[in-house]
């Protein structure tokens, strides 16, 4: 997500854009692009959530229109989906952070810039006062990404919060994030 300095926009940079309904097809590649890798760190989808793709598109953005949940997309220039940043069980002003980048984005500070755009729409769209999440203890890379956006430690996760692998719950107050 580079930015000019100058103007702070850059037309060739990433941009988070709320899930909407045209983006079925472009994420429906995404997960089946990365499912693999993502299996590496993070729990898989399974068979279920690929043969019923549709419905769960559905239900993602009747959970956004209900307020429930707020889903975003990372999106390069040519409408490809680099990222998934997902805000779940929003109520009384918390959440829970969830996201996950497409191998060929990784390593270039993606998802480190995309969760600092996320904790200022979390605190400046959604009204959250904080933000969770829980991460495998393998997930050296989301762990380093939540640490560098000011989230803390906060104690182990239950495995049914990991998709059964062990790891840690992360906090991050968003104070400083609800001032415009």
């Amino acid at each position: 997500m580079r930015r000019d300095h100058r103007t702070g926009y850059d037309p060739d940079a990433p941009e988070l854009q709320p899930l909407r309904p045209e983006h079925g097809a472009a994420v429906l590649e995404f997960e089946r692009a990365d499912r693999d890798y993502f299996a590496r760190s993070i729990s898989d989808r399974g068979d279920e959530f690929f043969e019923h793709f549709e419905r769960h598109l559905e239900d993602a953005l009747a959970e956004q229109a209900a307020g429930t949940s707020a889903y975003y997309l990372l999106v390069d220039e040519n409408g490809v989906v680099l990222g998934r940043f997902n805000l779940f069980d929003l109520h009384d002003g918390t959440a829970r952070l969830g996201y996950r980048v497409a191998e060929s984005a990784s390593g270039h500070g993606v998802a480190t810039a995309a969760v600092e755009e996320m904790c200022v729409l979390a605190a400046r769209v959604h009204d959250l006062h904080s933000l969770r999440a829980a991460v495998s203890s393998a997930n050296v890379a989301s762990q380093r990404v939540l640490l560098s956006n000011g989230f803390v430690t906060v104690g182990p996760a239950d495995p049914s919060d990991i998709g059964g692998k062990t790891g840690s719950w992360y906090l991050r107050d968003l104070g400083s994030e609800r001032r415009p």
